[in-house]
């Protein structure tokens, strides 16, 4: 909340970019009618949260309450520490990148945490929870509208511009903040000590392991294969274990696109097909 207040009050606003969702909203009011943004931004948060409350559950709204308040309380904070000051005033495309980066930052870990800096994050939520789209893409459908009506308060396309520029740097950091940290891989393992091996993969990577019966083509010599699937994050102990128990194991390592079932995501697939039969 912090990093995103700072990319918003110190390098957007004071250029006049808009940006999508309720800060959006809330540049434009203050452009149009002189309302403080953090007014606007704290008010029309509470009316989608008791919206989101019924949807996304309590767990979800008391992060988001926490988020809305910080967010609230640091883009006072920013206000007053940049006063009248203007970044990269004659630079706005430089404003656009910076601030869209720190936006995307702040907003991408509060999703990866199941929380919401309101707004457009609270309905790509609900949708997200039913549905396999990228969170990142949503809150770019959501937000578009409320750049192009900064028109009319502004009266300057050149203005719009940047705002989707904003919305595209932000856009694609939160997609790269939440897909790095939930990114899987796979393993294939072949050793002869593949035992020893899965024993301390299930017991000290904490990951299940799939053993495969296989044998070498020239030499004609059977042994198990082990699959792994783990988080990216976890390969550096896996790789360690195996080094550790047979240094002249043959590894296979790739990215998936995506996991899920016990320990990883949960497939979202809609409306489920009835067995008439």
């Amino acid at each position: 909340m912090v990093i995103g207040s700072l990319g918003w009050v110190a390098f957007l606003l004071p250029n006049k970019i808009t940006i999508g969702g309720l800060p959006g909203v809330s540049s434009i009011v203050y452009w149009g009618m002189g309302i403080p943004v953090q007014y606007t931004y704290l008010a029309i948060n509470v009316l989608l949260l008791a919206a989101a409350l019924r949807v996304l559950g309590f767990k979800f709204c008391v992060k988001t309450i926490y988020a809305v308040m910080f967010f609230t309380t640091f883009t006072t904070f920013w206000q007053h520490i940049v006063g009248n000051t203007v970044m990269f005033h004659d630079q706005p495309f430089l404003a656009c990148v910076v601030g869209g980066l720190l936006l995307g930052i702040g907003t991408g870990f509060s999703l990866l945490r199941n929380g919401s800096t309101g707004g457009s994050d609270v309905i790509a939520s609900i949708v997200h929870k039913y549905h396999d789209v990228s969170l990142g893409h949503i809150i770019l459908v959501c937000d578009l509208c409320v750049i192009t009506s900064s028109y009319l308060v502004l009266n300057s396309w050149e203005k719009v511009i940047y705002g989707y520029i904003v919305l595209f740097v932000m856009s694609y950091t939160i997609d790269h903040v939440i897909n790095g940290f939930r990114r899987s891989v796979q393993f294939f393992v072949i050793s002869e000590k593949y035992q020893e091996i899965g024993r301390l993969i299930n017991d000290e990577a904490a990951r299940g392991c799939t053993v495969i019966d296989a044998h070498g083509f020239y030499s004609g010599k059977k042994m198990g294969m082990l699959f792994v699937i783990a988080k990216q994050n976890e390969s550096h102990n896996i790789f360690s274990i195996i080094d550790d128990v047979d240094p002249s194991a043959f590894v296979s390592q790739s990215a998936v696109t995506g996991v899920y079932g016990l320990g990883f995501d949960r497939m979202k697939v809609g409306t489920k097909r009835v067995n008439n039969k």
